[in-house]
């Protein structure tokens, strides 16, 4: 990662305007794999909302064709389980939300350029605290 990377990484915020903190280290998640739900043009996808998988949305999340079960070792993914924290696709989220299989979702944790796919009300039912 570039100085200017980890630069910018240092400021960013989570949706409630407060500094970003951690979303999962086991297993490692984050577009950067460096446990924090971080963003940057390069990520597509918009890896930034802080979940809690169930088995509920595991299994959603693979009939739409995104397999997060399944370890995957070239990728650093280790496959998921319930329980775990992770820095889902903003987007995946809020179709899980519309489908009534959203995970639960850690605000101080979930990148407030979620802010720009999901609504924080949507979000705020979701909440648990970051443990």
């Amino acid at each position: 990662m570039s100085q200017q990377q980890s630069a910018q990484k240092s400021v960013q915020k989570n949706v409630l305007g407060q500094p970003l903190l951690p979303c999962g280290l086991d297993p490692v998640t984050g577009f950067f794999r460096d446990g924090f739900c971080h963003t940057c043009d390069q990520d597509s996808g918009i890896h930034t909302v802080c979940a809690v998988m169930t088995e509920a949305f595991l299994a959603f999340s693979l009939k739409q064709g995104n397999d997060l079960i399944t370890p995957h070792p070239e990728w650093n993914f280790p496959g998921l389980k319930a329980g775990d924290h992770w820095c889902l696709c903003a987007l995946r989220w809020k179709e899980a939300f519309e489908a009534g299989k959203a995970p639960r979702v850690i605000l101080q944790s979930t990148h407030e350029a979620t802010l720009e796919v999901v609504n924080l009300a949507d979000l705020k039912p979701f909440a648990v605290d970051l443990n």
